[in-house]
């Protein structure tokens, strides 16, 4: 058959033709004498081009051959190839699929007997043909030979397509049972005693509980055991465990023969931790005390197959009633929806875009959803109570729990997804999720499930489809029937019934599902452009809303925004069309009361949550805030006008930095949470800072220029005290301030006193007169002789005061004086004022320490309200922003004039360069920034979820949740939050009672 040098013989183009890739080394084969009757018959080179791999299938049949113990065997073995198609084409489907069951027919080569019959009973078997198979095994290496066998039939009827992938998965799951079967009956033939003492059921879960396995997996069970009548039942649980572990021993152990699979018996209570047998009563007592919900899951596939059946029965009938009132559970779909991510978190980056049972877009999405929805509608519908998932995803389809356009996709995706997953294991018969790199194996996988022009492009192409389908509608498959259901667009389309919506959205966190689908069905019922929009981004919003603390809140939000925006023509689209711009909006609407008030009184500003040119959370600069102000204030009619634009510029962006806040804090799903926690209290310190100067900054000049024109006949100057000179706002903050001003020349200091009054009387007026837009209170108590003296000081009369009057605590609180509006000179000058009052040359004498920590000691006695848990206070209690603050200005005062770095007003920082001039510890100096870190965030998370401000927790159970998923804890772990805000606030203390108080 070989060619002369230079030239091709037609062997090579017709086995290239075939699909052969190395044409060259079939050739040669073909050669091979054990293959000379029948290398020329065309009937061969079509049947091998047929299969996966035909140069593989070529090498396993003459491997084969090889392997007949005699020529009278070989020639059988050919004239079956060539005259019996049916043999042909199972004989070598398999041998081009699976280079590990080649093997076994090397091994062992009589049985490629197995594949010869071929008549209907032998095309669906069952446990029973399967027990037949096994029937002869006297040992587990004899076990293990029966087991391929019997394998073979199902993989030949499975890459000849006589089967489909659900069928499959069953008849695998069938070879299972009859295999524990089996197995079971050696284990009690080896020990005849312990087999006397008791009765032991083995049920099936997972994929074999629900008769859709694997070619390769983990046989999940449980072992349930009871002692037989008369017997103890501690000796007979004894018995029963060794029964249970040699089972498992006998399926999972290597042998000559390899093993058949691991037994996993890791689902019974307690995990691996738990007895491996328990008896019925045992197992319900710990299902109605102790188990997750993840248990209840679980149990959804369990199915008897071995062992004692009268017995298998009962564990199933007890356990079901508890299956179907998991839904009932507190945060049951969150606690589903969790175990989902933290599966995903947990596979490693490198292998993530290459999962295909585990990934986003894979198996288990498909599955987690289609069982989540049997849990809480099969309560009511017995139909959905299928093991099986896509039994039980067409039953979900035939009753309206899910639209049949979103089934039938994730049928198909969910069919090839499994077949994908059956190729690449059958290859070596190797436990493995992951789509292969090698080209060789996507090649052979892909004409494997018929692709054969492109197979690799055309196999990666299908499997991200797929994926895309699979991840797309995996979540929204919860939320499209309520809408079908309330809309009702379709007539003689099965749909939710009123009380499966209820049921549903009561699954799904909503307290109020009554109210809830009235809002669905002002959003999304009619045939318009609007509610069609809606009937498309609803379903993945009610997911968002749903993984908030308060999904109803979200949703009322969300109708109400609607309703303000559905008429203008770019709203939708945004929601539509901009990647960030839907989840942003539901994650700012459910997550506390601030964030929607704001958006209500001017509802455009949704604008500012896509993703285009126009939109982003990214803070403005306070000069561009300043600048537009000033614009408006220029424009105005009069200081009110004015000043109410400079009110509305306010709002705007008060809204912006809660929602940035919000959407750093919970993440994305193309963006997860912001991981630096101090971080995000910087800018949103920054930006609420920034936007009160600006605010201060127009108001004043909006005064001036009405009552005196362009001149003021004062100098005035505001400077920014307290946490506003820190540039630590929080949402609910005043802007505690300092006013001073200075007489132009020539002008009269009366009339100038007057005018600087005046302006301050008219800008706080201004700042508090009720309106649409949060006021901004102006608190000047920190002003010399407090709220006594006068509200203006001229620039020498604060020098006066302070060199004749001056007290510890007023050099304590200008350590937080910055200038932030008027007067840039006048503002500079009074700093150099108040310099050496703060950063004292000699630092501070031992009574002026004294009088600080006393007052500091007085106001922890004072200040803290009647009733309040002091470990639980963010601003006064123990290790809270008080103590931390005080700490870090005893820090200043004593050393801010040898080391420039503690110059500063904001805390952090001073903080940092205490650090780094060595005056605190590093450990120390990470405990305080912690603490003060956290405190901040509690008193943000509060304004933004009571919509006012507060320095403790709520008590309210979900305004507590919804400050917990602000911090990133996930429904039902508020005590570990509060666990934490003590663990963290405590340790901060012991740092200040060493270095504030000195003990």
């Amino acid at each position: 058959m070989t060619a002369g040098p230079g030239r091709r013989s037609s062997t090579f183009t017709r086995l290239l033709r075939h699909g052969f890739t190395d044409a060259s080394a079939a050739e040669r084969l073909l050669d091979s004498p054990e293959l000379a009757p029948i290398r020329n018959d065309p009937v061969l080179l079509e049947a091998l081009g047929a299969t996966a791999d035909p140069d593989l299938a070529l090498q396993g049949l003459l491997r084969l051959l090889e392997a007949q113990p005699g020529p009278t065997a070989r020639r059988e073995l050919l004239d079956t190839v060539i005259a019996a198609k049916p043999l042909r084409d199972r004989l070598l489907g398999v041998l081009g699929a699976s280079a590990a069951l080649a093997d076994h027919l090397v091994r062992h080569p009589g049985d490629w007997h197995a594949l010869v019959t071929y008549e209907p009973r032998d095309l669906h078997p069952g446990v029973e043909e399967f027990e037949r198979g096994l029937a002869d095994a006297t040992d587990p290496v004899s076990l293990r030979v029966a087991y391929r066998r019997c394998l073979l039939s199902i993989v030949a009827r499975d890459v000849c397509g006589t089967t489909d992938v659900a069928q499959t998965a069953a008849e695998l799951a069938d070879l299972a049972t009859a295999t524990l079967r089996a197995a079971l009956a050696l284990a009690q033939a080896a020990a005849p005693d312990d087999a006397a003492l008791c009765r032991l059921a083995v049920i099936a879960m997972g994929k074999c509980g629900g008769h859709e396995l694997n070619y390769v997996s983990d046989v999940d069970v449980i072992f349930v055991g009871e002692a037989v009548d008369g017997a103890d039942e501690g000796k007979a649980l004894r018995a029963a465990t060794k029964l249970a572990s040699h089972l498992m021993r006998i399926c999972s152990e290597t042998t000559v023969e390899g093993s058949i699979w691991p037994v996993d018996a890791n689902l019974r209570p307690e995990g691996r931790n738990g007895p491996l047998v328990r008896t019925l009563s045992s197992h319900l007592a710990y299902y109605q005390r102790w188990a997750k919900t993840w248990e209840f899951q679980a149990l959804l596939k369990a199915r008897p197959v071995a062992g004692d059946p009268e017995l298998g029965e009962e564990y199933v009938a007890a356990v079901r009633p508890l299956v179907w009132k998991a839904a009932e559970r507190e945060n049951f779909v969150a606690d589903v929806q969790k175990m989902r991510r933290r599966v995903v978190e947990n596979i490693p980056a490198a292998e993530i875009d290459r999962q295909l049972k585990l990934g986003p877009g894979g198996l288990r999405d498909v599955e987690f959803a289609v069982q989540l929805l049997q849990l809480v509608h099969g309560r009511t519908d017995t139909s959905l109570r299928s093991g099986s998932t896509l039994h039980a995803l067409a039953a979900l389809a035939a009753g309206g729990y899910v639209g049949r356009a979103d089934a039938a996709r994730l049928d198909e995706a969910y069919r090839f997804l499994r077949s994908l997953e059956h190729r690449i294991q059958l290859f070596r018969l190797r436990r493995t999720h992951l789509v292969p790199e090698d080209e060789a194996d996507l090649r052979r996988i892909g004409r494997s499930l018929g692709l054969r022009t492109d197979p690799v492009t055309g196999l990666l192409r299908d499997w991200k489809r797929h994926a895309t389908v699979v991840r797309r509608l995996h979540e929204k498959l919860f939320y499209r029937p309520l809408l079908d259901a309330v809309a009702q667009l379709a007539p003689g389309e099965v749909r939710l019934s009123p009380e499966a919506a209820r049921e549903r959205l009561v699954a799904l966190g909503y307290a109020d599902p009554a109210s809830a689908l009235r809002h669905l069905e002002a959003l999304a019922s009619g045939v318009s452009r609007k509610a069609a929009i809606q009937r498309t981004l609803l379903p993945v919003l009610l997911g968002w809303f749903a993984d908030s603390a308060d999904p109803d809140a979200g949703l009322l939000n969300f109708r109400k925004v609607s309703d303000a925006l559905g008429k203008t023509p770019w709203y939708l689209r945004l929601l539509r069309d901009e990647g960030a711009a839907a989840q942003n909006l539901a994650r700012v609407l459910s997550a506390g009361r601030l964030a929607p008030d704001l958006l209500m009184r001017a509802p455009e500003a949704v604008a500012l949550l896509g993703d285009g040119n126009g939109g982003g959370l990214a803070p403005r600069p306070r000069a561009h805030l300043e600048q537009e102000i000033l614009a408006a204030v220029r424009r105005a009619d009069g200081a009110a006008q004015a000043v109410t634009a400079a009110r509305g510029v306010r709002r705007r962006e008060l809204f912006r930095t809660a929602a940035a806040d919000i959407v750093g804090s919970y993440g994305t799903e193309s963006q997860p949470a912001e991981a630096d926690q101090g971080a995000l209290v910087d800018r949103v310190g920054g930006a609420v800072s920034d936007l009160t100067a600006a605010t201060l900054a127009g108001t004043l000049r909006a005064v001036v220029r009405e009552g005196w024109g362009d001149t003021l006949p004062t100098r005035f100057a505001i400077i920014g005290m307290g946490r506003f000179g820190g540039h630590e706002l929080g949402y609910g903050s005043d802007a505690d301030v300092l006013f001073v001003h200075e007489p132009r020349d020539g002008a009269d200091e009366r009339e100038a006193s007057e005018a600087a009054h005046r302006v301050v009387s008219e800008m706080r007026r201004l700042l508090q007169i009720p309106s649409a837009d949060p006021p901004l209170l102006i608190d000047a108590d920190l002003r010399p002789e407090g709220k006594s003296g006068p509200l203006v000081r001229t620039l020498k009369s604060y020098e006066a005061y302070y060199r004749r009057w001056s007290l510890v605590w007023e050099s304590h609180a200008l350590l937080r004086a910055e200038p932030v509006a008027g007067d840039e000179d006048l503002g500079r000058r009074f700093v150099e004022l108040i310099d050496p009052l703060r950063y004292p040359a000699r630092g501070l004498g031992d009574d002026a320490v004294r009088e600080i920590r006393r007052l500091k000691a007085r106001m922890e006695s004072e200040r803290l309200p009647r009733g309040a848990d002091p470990k639980l206070h963010a601003k006064l209690g123990p290790g809270g922003l008080s103590d931390v603050e005080w700490t870090v200005q005893l820090l200043q005062l004593r050393h801010g004039h040898e080391e420039p770095g503690l110059r500063t007003t904001r805390t952090r920082e001073a903080l940092a360069a205490a650090r780094a001039a060595g005056l605190i510890g590093e450990e120390e100096a990470g405990i305080l920034d912690e603490a003060w870190v956290l405190a901040t965030r509690v008193r943000n998370a509060v304004m933004l979820v009571r919509g006012r401000a507060g320095d403790t927790f709520p008590t309210d159970a979900r305004e507590l949740a919804a400050v917990g998923r602000y911090l990133g804890y996930g429904p039902g772990h508020v005590g570990d939050m509060l666990d934490a805000y003590r663990r963290t606030a405590r340790r901060a203390r012991g740092v200040v009672e060493e270095l504030f108080y000195g003990t």
